[in-house]
């Protein structure tokens, strides 16, 4: 597939990319000089998440690339990624598979080995499940940016399958498939080249479960859809999914202590339990369209983070609106979080409460309460624009073409009629 000039110019791609594919020799010579075949490889396309904003990105930057994935219900993705030649797994054939595919878990690793790409010459995969466990050619490059290695069989295991979430029989048959899973990632991790993982935080886990070194890029966030707003109002936000992790009972508690008012925007598996055990200060939104959620981000006096999140979006959406965080004190929220009292230079961002406890989010909130003025929510936006999409573009594209140059120079060392002459 040929990237050509009129494509950037439509598209937006960078040109140095453009110049990276057209001096590309493909190794099978029925593709004539001038021609770069990529694949995509994305886990499932079921919405737009965290993962698609990163995969819009990579569409962009590639945009006769063919696009791999497991399942895909049409119209759930923005139109930059549904005008992908899109490509689905035999688990797509499954009647009602769009509603209960993580039901088929199992055979996930299966599906993604099933996609035949001997035809390409670089594979960028997108991966918080299987899609980095795709079998590449010989001699192509792989590029894997990991959101996390499998969450299910690895660090949330017991959040997903134990405490009783599921009946006795079930967690037995779980065990020996979660079992099978984790030899099969850690075994399919050795088909990447490069590993490139969203925070350190999934770096540290890649090296951890994969014995491999990864590079960090941090996802993008559209910070220009966010704005500051001169008008705050009485009211503090949290803005998550209802999953067991998300830790949002904890906020519930704390708040129904205090009496403050809390807004909850969001939906999930946990609704129904958390709904029951809030007083009337807290209320639930539901998910909100992103007028409304721009809205009310750049009104509420703090956002409420009390989840260990692999990166976080959320708060940084929070802080481009000139808001700070009250987050965690773990995993991405630091990166990206500067907390009152920091040791460093810069000026803060949020604060930090560092036990998953109803007490110390209250400690949190009361010590917030007493500081506000110690906010500027213009350094608090700028600090924001550090994860802004331009930055991640860039970035990711440098990265592409750095890591396409090294992979060539170690071709050449080994097969010297392989490597590709760009000059």
């Amino acid at each position: 597939m040929h990237f050509s000039f009129w494509a950037a110019s439509k598209l937006g791609v960078e040109k140095d990319i453009l110049e990276l594919a057209n001096t590309f020799l493909s190794e099978n010579e029925s593709y004539p000089k001038g021609y770069m075949r990529v694949a995509i490889v994305h886990d499932w396309l079921t919405g737009m998440r965290g993962g698609e904003k990163c995969l819009e990105v990579f569409c962009e930057l590639f945009p006769d690339a063919d696009l791999y994935t497991l399942i895909h219900t049409n119209g759930s993705v923005t139109k930059i990624i549904e005008d992908r030649n899109i490509k689905t797994s035999f688990i797509q054939k499954i009647p009602g598979i769009e509603k209960y595919y993580r039901f088929f878990l199992p055979f996930f690793p299966l599906a993604i080995e099933s996609f035949n790409l001997i035809e390409y010459d670089l594979i960028l995969s997108s991966s918080h499940c299987v899609a980095k466990g795709i079998i590449p050619p010989p001699n192509a490059i792989h590029i894997s940016y990991v959101y996390t290695p499998m969450r299910y069989v690895w660090d949330l295991y017991h959040d997903y399958f134990g405490n009783n979430r599921v009946n006795w029989f079930s967690e037995k048959i779980i065990s020996i498939f979660a079992h099978y899973l984790r030899m099969w990632d850690a075994a399919s991790s050795n088909r990447v080249d490069y590993f490139t993982a969203i925070s350190r935080h999934i770096a540290k886990r890649v090296e951890k479960y994969y014995r491999r070194k990864a590079d960090v890029i941090y996802p993008p966030v559209d910070c220009n859809k966010f704005a500051i707003s001169e008008r705050v109002e009485d009211f503090y936000l949290i803005v998550s999914a209802f999953a067991p992790y998300k830790r949002l009972d904890i906020a519930i508690e704390a708040f129904n202590k205090m009496g403050l008012k809390l807004k909850i925007i969001g939906d999930g598996q946990d609704e129904k339990r958390l709904r029951r055990i809030a007083r009337q200060n807290i209320e639930f939104l539901g998910w909100q369209d992103d007028n409304t959620l721009k809205e009310y981000y750049s009104k509420c006096k703090a956002l409420i983070f009390p989840g260990e999140e692999d990166f976080g979006i959320v708060p940084v959406e929070a802080m481009a609106s000139g808001r700070p965080v009250i987050a965690y004190g773990k995993g991405g929220a630091l990166e990206t979080v500067i907390p009152l009292n920091h040791k460093s230079e810069e000026k803060p961002t949020g604060i930090f409460f560092y036990e998953q406890t109803p007490e110390a989010l209250i400690g949190a909130v009361k010590y917030f309460e007493k500081n506000q003025e110690k906010f500027d929510k213009n350094v608090v936006r700028n600090h924001a624009m550090r994860f802004d999409r331009k930055i991640f573009k860039e970035k990711i594209r440098n990265y592409i073409i750095e890591k396409y140059e090294d992979y060539q120079r170690s071709l050449k060392k080994q097969r010297p009629d392989l490597a590709i002459d760009s000059h």
